[in-house]
């Protein structure tokens, strides 16, 4: 795990100070100068002015770091820019430089390959990014398939066709926006197994439910599905069960008719149809809730 603040620390700032001692030495002041000036020694000053500082050839080369060094050399050696307007300047560029596809982050990326796989733009420090708010949902999910298989009895509650966990993005415009398991959550020897890492876009069936549900005016943002029996419905009548046909060409439909007036209703359950197998779906705020739902029909 490499942070990119480390290759501020390790490439940026060496080359980016060993720049601009050139330039400030280059503009005739002494040694001494560009260390006040830098707030540096003057031993580091040598060792920059004699090339014994290791620099990155691709941040050196980058055209807006050669600005930058040039308007805060001269800023500096004319005394128009402060150390702190300094040390501004570069830390605009340097955010700038953290933007996905640009300098830093193509660095970044080579250290953290994984973050290579995410499919859009983003700055790492954004605390609103669409990167933070997957990785949050994808956590979420892990947490919740961890509760499911620390739970006794969990598997109890899997129908034949499996079951999955599932949890969409606050703002979501389709299955790939819900995280849930690639393939599906199996009853094997009386535990709940779990084949692999939650990713995003692998539940067609779950998520399609939790969307048109959210499409009906649902707020939950997560969903599991379980065994049907009339006892399980009795067991959640405080959560406003609903029932909605099994037999449907088009899921929001079909989920939207059954919610008309019921969309706070936190249980959709079918009762199954030709080839098809009586399911129920818990619905929560999130995927550790939707287990937790689970556990209280073990415990009723």
């Amino acid at each position: 795990m490499k942070f990119v603040e480390e290759l501020v620390v390790e490439e940026f700032l060496p080359t980016v100070r060993s720049m601009l001692a050139e330039d400030l030495r280059d503009r005739g002041l002494t040694q001494s100068e560009v260390a006040d000036l830098l707030g540096i020694s003057q031993s580091a000053v040598s060792k920059y002015a004699h090339g014994d500082v290791a620099r990155n050839d691709d941040i050196r080369a980058d055209d807006r770091v050669q600005a930058l060094v040039a308007r805060v050399g001269k800023g500096l050696a004319t005394g128009d820019l402060s150390r702190v307007g300094a040390v501004v300047e570069t830390e605009v560029l340097i955010r700038e430089l953290e933007t996905r596809g640009d300098l830093l982050a193509r660095l970044h990326e080579d250290a953290v390959p994984g973050l290579a796989d995410y499919e859009g733009d983003f700055r790492v420090h954004d605390s609103d990014s669409a990167l933070r708010r997957r990785e949050r949902t994808l956590s979420s999910v892990r947490r919740g398939l961890r509760a499911l298989e620390n739970t006794s009895g969990i598997a109890a509650l899997i129908p034949n066709v499996g079951s999955n966990l599932v949890e969409c993005l606050p703002e979501t415009d389709g299955v790939d926006d819900v995280a849930g398991v690639p393939g599906r959550i199996f009853d094997v020897k009386g535990r709940a197994t779990i084949p692999a890492d939650p990713e995003f876009g692998v539940s067609a069936h779950v998520a399609t439910v939790l969307l048109a549900a959210r499409a009906a005016g649902s707020d939950a943002r997560a969903a599991l599905n379980v065994r049907y029996d009339p006892d399980v419905i009795e067991s959640l009548a405080a959560h406003d069960p609903v029932e909605f046909d099994a037999e449907y060409d088009d899921a929001s439909a079909a989920v939207g008719a059954a919610m008309g007036d019921a969309p706070g209703a936190r249980v959709l359950y079918q009762t199954g149809g030709y080839g098809v197998e009586p399911i129920v779906y818990l619905l929560a705020d999130d995927a550790e809730s939707a287990v937790e739902m689970a556990r209280e029909l073990l415990s009723g």
